[in-house]
């Protein structure tokens, strides 16, 4: 199994390159099952969740080439609506296809999703909003069954939480369906817009894009033709790196980004002491290491994002003056805490708030648990004393392209190792 071992104390220079989004791809990927023609998407990062979700397809019988960061899918030799619990157990996102396998085909078996152990992430308001278009779902011996042989129904969806995927699932649902579709308190995402957008350009009229409210007129089972797509950048990809300037301390352009999706992220690290200049779709990030206490509570786009909640604990473990972290979205993200404690982190711990106090780290052998997890670990590898190893980077591997290849060009002595 492999590991990262990190030697801490450099500063980072010069130009890293933002992938595609991960979260972006996926329900593109997804959206592939309701095209009649090969669907050609560039900017795919080459990470192993995608690598799983094209295999998924594969299994229902879709063809594909992945050549680098483009994509070419057909999903007309589709011959199965069932999606194995080997493939699916592996990712959460595997839920994705259950909307428009059920909206091409009026039937499909999906398995329960597995992936990240970070909190309960039920689906049930994915389920409960299917039956309101008229499916009738079961769940038996751990899948979900969905049946709608007369194809779906517009209706009126109000989620009583704001849900990502949920809201993908029923947008690329809906698209197929019989009637006007409606969606309440819909996620605002950058990756819900782009899949709306992309929607509206293969000829589906949709209303309310990036609100939370969202109309979709169906196309009653008409197959669409789907536009060639680019993935875009990876917001949180680009945090991640944001984070590791900050911490090690340099100066380093982010090319490939859209700022925009980046505002609350920006504004937490502009507290926090750092300056920018922005280019564009680049950003220069300019730091000394020296770090301000910062506050932090996580919720939904625009808010600050639950998915850089690991990387600023690891900022804030070296910040000088108390930081607090309020976690409102997943109840099990706080993991990553006592693996810090192993580097000497001073962190407490009350239910869904981490109070922070800084002081300086120390290398030290850490275990990932989870995808956002693992980059934190390395942020804090970066600037601790010594040398620390990052083990079960498997988990770094489902989302992030390269990353200790990045980090090398950047400056960091970073160095990946087998067991």
């Amino acid at each position: 199994m492999d590991y990262l071992e990190i030697k801490g104390g450099n500063k980072l220079f010069g130009e890293v390159n933002i992938s595609g989004a991960k979260n972006a791809a996926l329900p593109i990927i997804a959206m592939s099952i309701l095209a009649k023609n090969d669907v050609l998407v560039s900017n795919i990062p080459q990470v192993e969740d995608i690598k799983t979700f094209i295999k998924l397809l594969q299994n229902l019988g879709a063809t594909s080439t992945l050549d680098g960061s483009n994509l070419k899918i057909n999903t007309t030799s589709i011959n199965s609506t069932k999606a194995t619990y080997d493939i699916v157990r592996k990712m959460r996102a595997s839920i994705l296809v259950l909307g428009p396998l059920v909206a091409r085909y009026g039937y499909c078996e999906v398995s329960l999703p597995g992936g990240c152990a970070i909190g309960a992430r039920p689906i049930d308001l994915h389920l409960a909003a299917l039956e309101k278009m008229g499916a009738t779902i079961e769940i038996k011996d751990g899948y979900v069954i969905a049946s709608a042989k007369d194809g779906l129904k517009g209706a009126n969806i109000v989620f009583d939480k704001i849900t990502v995927t949920g809201t993908e699932n029923i947008v690329m649902a809906a698209a197929l369906a019989n009637g006007t579709t409606k969606i309440f308190n819909a996620a605002k995402e950058p990756e819900v817009v782009q899949i709306c957008q992309i929607l509206e350009a293969s000829g589906v009229k949709i209303e309310g894009i990036g609100t939370s409210e969202i109309t979709v007129y169906g196309t009653s089972k008409e197959l669409l033709n789907l536009p060639k797509i680019t993935v875009i950048p990876d917001r949180i990809e680009a945090g991640t790196y944001l984070c590791a300037v900050a911490i090690a301390g340099g100066e380093v352009t982010l090319k490939n980004i859209e700022p925009n999706h980046l505002v609350s992220v920006l504004g937490k690290l502009s507290d926090m002491g750092l300056n920018f200049e922005f280019n564009d779709k680049n950003i220069k990030i300019i730091s000394s290491g020296a770090l301000h206490p910062v506050q932090i509570t996580t919720t939904e786009f625009p808010g600050f994002p639950t998915d850089m909640q690991a990387q600023f604990m690891a900022l804030a473990c070296v910040a000088d003056g108390v930081s607090t972290i309020d976690e409102r979205l997943f109840e099990n993200r706080f993991m990553h805490a006592s693996e810090l404690i192993r580097m000497g982190a001073d962190i407490k711990l009350n239910g869904h708030l981490a109070t922070i106090c800084g002081d300086e780290l120390n290398g030290a052998d850490v275990m990932a648990t989870d995808l956002r997890a693992s980059s934190a670990l390395v942020l804090a590898a970066l600037r601790a004393n010594g040398t620390t190893r990052v083990h079960r980077i498997y988990h770094l591997d489902r989302g992030y392209e390269n990353l200790e290849t990045k980090l090398s060009k950047l400056g960091a002595d970073i160095k990946r190792l087998s067991e």
